[in-house]
């Protein structure tokens, strides 16, 4: 699934540049919902296309970020505090609409938003395929970083995700889960679920969150 954005804007960081594709629709819009991508792709992802593609027509701006490093074309993301000082950088480009700002990302662009979403005052945050703890080491547990964000937060996350299954997630947390999915949202063809199926699991979930909150 892709769509086309109808701005692309660079934003200079601390960071290096960084790029937010914004995707809206005729009708005016309730909130912006901005997304990075993790620390693997760009803003390519199948889940992030998704939202981009169905969204704006339910009435909500999303804006796909992409970090500085990944704009550079630099193939490894740096530390989790850089990370954090181009998004926080970026946030006035994101608030510039005059809108209500969710905070969202997947994998490490979901730990991003969760560490700062207080800091600078997120309406809320989603977590697509929020990175749990490492794959085979439950113990080192990031689940402190998710219940820390401080604002009403969905997380959607893959059934067989080796970052973290959905019954990993601390007691209490608002989760959707995509059936079958890894931690791409990938589903194999033996589970007869297709993509477009899986995709619309997460989109539904995500506009019935924000029409929760927004109206």
């Amino acid at each position: 699934m892709s769509t086309r954005a109808n701005e692309s804007e660079t934003v200079a960081t601390p960071a290096g540049d960084a790029r937010i594709s914004w995707y809206r629709d005729a009708e005016p819009a309730r909130a912006v919902v901005a997304v990075s991508h993790g620390a693997g792709g760009g803003i390519e992802a199948r889940d992030l296309q998704a939202l981009a593609a169905v969204l704006p027509a339910r009435g909500y701006t999303v804006a796909l970020v992409e970090q500085p490093w990944r704009v550079a074309g630099k193939k490894v993301a740096p530390a989790p505090k850089t990370l954090d000082t181009g998004w926080t950088a970026l946030w006035p480009a994101l608030e510039k609409p005059g809108l209500p700002v969710v905070a969202g990302g997947r994998s490490a662009g979901a730990r991003v938003a969760c560490r700062t979403a207080r800091e600078l005052g997120a309406q809320a945050v989603l977590a697509l395929s929020f990175p749990l703890h490492p794959p085979g080491k439950p113990e080192k547990s990031r689940a402190e970083e998710l219940t820390g964000a401080g604002v009403p937060t969905l997380v959607v996350q893959g059934g067989r995700d080796p970052f973290g299954h959905p019954e990993e997630f601390p007691e209490g947390t608002g989760l959707t889960e995509v059936a079958y999915g890894d931690h791409g949202f990938a589903v194999p063809k033996s589970a007869g679920v297709t993509e477009a199926e899986s995709m619309a699991v997460l989109t539904d979930a995500v506009v019935a969150w924000l029409d929760g909150m927004f109206g």
